[in-house]
């Protein structure tokens, strides 16, 4: 399946009915008069978000969204039938903006979560309605309201507890594949990672759900690399866990240059907690690790775990302090105090 996070699609909701101009005659009512019905109401547009969902990419071949129209009144005062709703199903985490991608008119962010955004038409009145006792035979009427239409942006925003961050080829693959059941691709190239990746992690009697994103490098604000666009999947996270590659460029310059593209970024992102991972410790020796993390720790890093996501060593460190930042999560199946096999035991950070 392919991932798209936006897509402009036009949506329409249906017009109102016309009211009926009928007159009731009949051979043994002694009085007759108007008895034209209104209109049905056209249908609403209306946004669902649904489980199961992870991509719009359904709206790159449907971008026209239109809501029926209500029927036509009739005689015998019979009002037309409303228009069916429609119902736009979309991922959860999913935002509508207007046509400036400015403006936020909806952000669906719970499962079954409905909302209308644009109502139908009101349905138009018949000659009944009209009657009064100086006008006894009115033939006027009503045509429905029309609808209302838009074009509208929408975009997909992830929902995820935990964010990876880090530059191209810090590991970050490897190590959501190491915590997670996710099948991320992983290569010895940069941009590995083309589009975010979502992993749900078991740890310590609870789970949590780890996103993934292509690595940044400076000047993504402006465009470079891939860009920033997908920042966005990581704005409801609750801490983010920023890997360095302990081979690749001076980590204190690594930690400075992601630091740099999310304060760029905005949206709050570089408010939020965030865990320096020093990762591929496998490939150094100890004496090195040791140094770097002091290096970071002098540039800034409050907390660095020093981990591989190839072997796993550290790992069990790194998620207990990520789940300091979660609320209560899920309850694995296990009798209380049962250790997980290969689970390290608590520790306080470097």
């Amino acid at each position: 399946m392919h991932f798209l996070d936006q897509a402009k699609i036009y949506i329409r909701s249906g017009q109102g009915g016309p009211g009926a101009v009928s007159f009731r005659r009949e051979k043994y009512v002694e009085y007759g008069g108007p008895d034209g019905g209104n209109g049905g109401r056209g249908g609403d547009i209306v946004f669902e978000a649904v489980a199961g969902l992870n991509t719009l990419i359904d709206f790159r071949y449907s971008q026209h969204f239109k809501a029926r129209r209500g029927t036509g009144g009739a005689g015998k005062d019979r009002t037309g039938a409303a228009g069916p709703d429609l119902v736009i199903k979309v991922p959860i985490g999913t935002q509508v903006l207007d046509d400036d991608r400015e403006t936020v008119l909806l952000d669906l962010t719970e499962p079954g979560q409905r909302v209308t955004l644009l109502e139908g038409g009101l349905g138009g009145r018949g000659n009944a309605s009209y009657k009064t006792s100086t006008n006894r035979a009115p033939r006027q009427h009503q045509p429905g309201e029309p609808g209302k239409e838009l074009w509208v942006w929408l975009r997909l925003k992830l929902l995820a507890d935990a964010g990876l961050v880090g530059l191209p080829n810090a590991g970050k693959s490897t190590f959501i594949n190491q915590i997670t059941n996710t099948k991320a691709k992983v290569g010895d190239y940069a941009f590995t990672t083309l589009t975010p990746q979502l992993g749900v992690v078991r740890h310590r009697h609870r789970e949590f759900v780890l996103a993934d994103i292509p690595g940044l490098i400076e000047g993504a604000a402006d465009g470079a690399g891939i860009g920033d666009r997908f920042l966005g999947h990581i704005e409801r996270c609750r801490v983010l866990i920023h890997l360095i590659d302990v081979n690749g460029t001076d980590p204190a310059e690594a930690l400075h240059v992601i630091e740099g593209e999310l304060e760029a970024y905005g949206a709050g992102l570089d408010e939020k907690p965030r865990l320096i991972a020093l990762n591929k410790i496998d490939l150094v020796d100890a004496e090195l690790v040791q140094a770097f993390t002091a290096e970071l720790k002098a540039a800034g890093a409050e907390r660095v775990f020093p981990i591989s996501g190839a072997t796993g060593k550290g790992m069990d460190r790194l998620l207990d302090a990520v789940l300091e930042y979660l609320p209560a999560a899920t309850v694995t199946e296990r009798p209380d105090g049962e250790q997980e096999e290969g689970e390290e035991q608590p520790w306080s950070p470097v």
